[in-house]
C-alpha cells in the first residue's frame, strides 16, 4: 500500500503528519487507549480459557469424590476456577458449624446449625469471584464510550483549523478544502478504531461472566444439596 497518493499530499501518513498539534495529541491518546485495550483483551481471553479448563477438571473431581476433604486436597491445582473459591468458603463454614455445633458429640453423624449461613457464605464468595473476573473491564467500557467523542474533538478542532486556512488563502476550492477536512476526519477514524473492538470485547466478556455466574449459582445449589443430604 502506498503511503502517499499520486498527488503527494493525501496519503494517510501524510495526513497524520500534517495534522494540527491538538489532532496529533488526540490521535496519540486514542492509539494508547487502543493498544491498552488489545492487551487487556488478550489477557482476559487467556484468563477465561484457564477458567474453563480448571472449572471442568475441578467439577469432575468434585462430583466423583466421596468426601469434601478429598476435594479440598486438590483445590490448589485449579486456582483459576471460581468454583474452587466457592467450595473453599463453603467448606470452611461447614467445618466451623460442625465443630461448634457438636463440641461434645462422640458418635453419630454431626449436624450443621444453619444451611442459610452456608448459603450466605457461598453468595459472598460468588461476589468476590465475579469481582475478580470483572477486574479492569471498566477500561473497555470507558474506551468504548469515550473514544468516539475524543476522536470527534480532534475532528472538530481539525475542521476549525481547516476553515481558518481557507480564510487565510481566501479560496474555497476543493484542492484547498479537501486536505484539511481529510486531516480532521482521521481523528474520528482513530476514535472508531479504538471504540469498536472495545465495545465488542466488553459485550463478549460480560456474556462470559454471566455464564460463569450462572454456573457458580448451580454449583452453590449442588453444594448445599450435598450438605443438606449428609449433615442435617
Amino acid at each position: 500500500m502506498m503511503l502517499l497518493a499520486p498527488g503527494g499530499n493525501m496519503g494517510y501518513l501524510s495526513l497524520i503528519l500534517k495534522a494540527s498539534l491538538v489532532s496529533k495529541l488526540v490521535m496519540l491518546a486514542l492509539l494508547v487507549f487502543s493498544i491498552s485495550c488489545w492487551i487487556l483483551i488478550f489477557q482476559k481471553r487467556t484468563l477465561f480459557k484457564k477458567t474453563e479448563r480448571d472449572t471442568g477438571q475441578f467439577l469432575g473431581i468434585f462430583r466423583n469424590s466421596v468426601r469434601f476433604s478429598e476435594v479440598k486436597s486438590v483445590c490448589e491445582r485449579y486456582v483459576h476456577s471460581p468454583q474452587v473459591g466457592l467450595f473453599l468458603a463453603g467448606f470452611s463454614e461447614l467445618n466451623f458449624q460442625l465443630k461448634h455445633n457438636n463440641p461434645n458429640q462422640s458418635g453419630g453423624q454431626p449436624k450443621v446449625r444453619s444451611l442459610e449461613s452456608i448459603n450466605r457464605v457461598l453468595q459472598r464468595a460468588s461476589f468476590v469471584e465475579l469481582t475478580k473476573m470483572e477486574k479492569n473491564l471498566n477500561q473497555l467500557a470507558t474506551t468504548a464510550a469515550v473514544a468516539p467523542f475524543v476522536g470527534l474533538l480532534g475532528t472538530v478542532w481539525g475542521i476549525i483549523e481547516a476553515f481558518r486556512g481557507i480564510g487565510e488563502q481566501k479560496s474555497a476550492s476543493l484542492a484547498v478544502v479537501a486536505p484539511g477536512i481529510a486531516e480532521a476526519l482521521i481523528a474520528t477514524a482513530f476514535g472508531l478504531f479504538a471504540a469498536i473492538p472495545a465495545v465488542m470485547a466488553y459485550n463478549y466478556f460480560m456474556n462470559k461472566i454471566r455464564g460463569v455466574s450462572a454456573a457458580m449459582e448451580d454449583f452453590s445449589l449442588e453444594f448445599l444439596g450435598i450438605v443438606e443430604k449428609n449433615f442435617t
